[in-house]
């Protein structure tokens, strides 16, 4: 529920950019900023130092933010030392999708059909299903299973820590003020499916971060995929695009309809317990 007590898609009806109830075309002088900085809209689906891999339902109505199945059973990230499940609060960025028809002029691969995701890498541990302003200060260009996976670094707004990233670059300001944090995001990327027999992950750029501008401007053309999406203009396949805010869109549904689509999903039930796999630790050569 949003805060008018409205059922909505965290996918489609929470707003890119911060501090607007629904998409329109907005006028960039409206957009919610911080100096000369324009914010986005975060949704947390994984809590930082977890393991559960929680994510947007996107082949579900209003696609709620459900821990993901393999073969049947739960998902959960390995813990490759020295981490413990994922080190930022991890999610994504509303409003956007990553077409899988559509190759990418940079890393020469297509879109893995999801929102882009979004590592924030403040102090604080957030929740799942938590809206985080964000300031986004680079981008890290993951090549998943042939798939452009961008991975947007960025951090709350509200974080103490946030203040003091705010050198032109921004990520150079991440290296001096957190050494070794984006190192080890890279190494986290590489290795995070090599304990479930899968081979390292590569990245374009030779795993080099592209700076803020850089960042925004993948946001923006993640944006326009995902309009063409919700106005029909694209093929999503499987992905459910029902929601309740965005004006013009034909998936566009009443709150009564929303209402109802909450209403009959499964009751929750407690599910099985969680291996003791999950907190064991993986070593591998960097």
């Amino acid at each position: 529920e949003n805060a008018d007590g409205k059922y909505i898609s965290p996918f489609h009806d929470i707003p890119l950019f911060a501090g607007f109830k629904e998409d329109n075309e907005i006028p960039a002088k409206k957009l919610k900023t911080t100096g000369n900085e324009v914010l986005f809209n975060m949704i947390v689906e994984v809590p930082r130092w977890t393991n559960a891999k929680m994510e947007i339902a996107t082949e579900e109505p209003l696609n709620p933010i459900k821990q993901d199945l393999k073969k049947g059973k739960l998902r959960y990230v390995a813990n490759i030392f020295p981490h413990k499940g994922y080190i930022w609060n991890y999610g994504a960025l509303p409003q956007t999708w990553k077409d899988p028809n559509h190759t990418d002029d940079i890393t020469g691969c297509c879109g893995d059909n999801d929102p882009i995701d979004v590592c924030e890498i403040g102090s604080k541990i957030r929740s799942s299903g938590e809206i985080v302003q964000v300031k986004v200060l680079g981008a890290l260009a993951l090549v998943d299973e042939g798939e452009t996976d961008w991975k947007i670094i960025a951090i709350g707004v509200d974080d103490p820590e946030a203040q003091k990233i705010h050198g032109k670059y921004y990520i150079s300001d991440v290296k001096k003020h957190k050494p070794g944090y984006l190192e080890a995001t890279v190494d986290w990327f590489r290795l995070y499916k090599v304990p479930d027999g899968k081979p390292e992950n590569h990245f374009a750029f030779d795993g080099e971060f592209k700076d803020k501008d850089f960042a925004v401007e993948i946001i923006k053309s993640t944006h326009e995929y995902w309009k063409a999406l919700l106005h029909k203009k694209a093929d999503g396949g499987t992905i459910k695009c029902t929601n309740v805010l965005v004006s013009g869109s034909p998936f566009c549904c009443s709150e009564e309809d929303a209402r109802l689509i909450v209403q009959s999903a499964p009751v929750p039930v407690n599910g099985d317990s969680v291996s003791p796999e999950v907190d064991s630790w993986y070593f591998f050569p960097k």
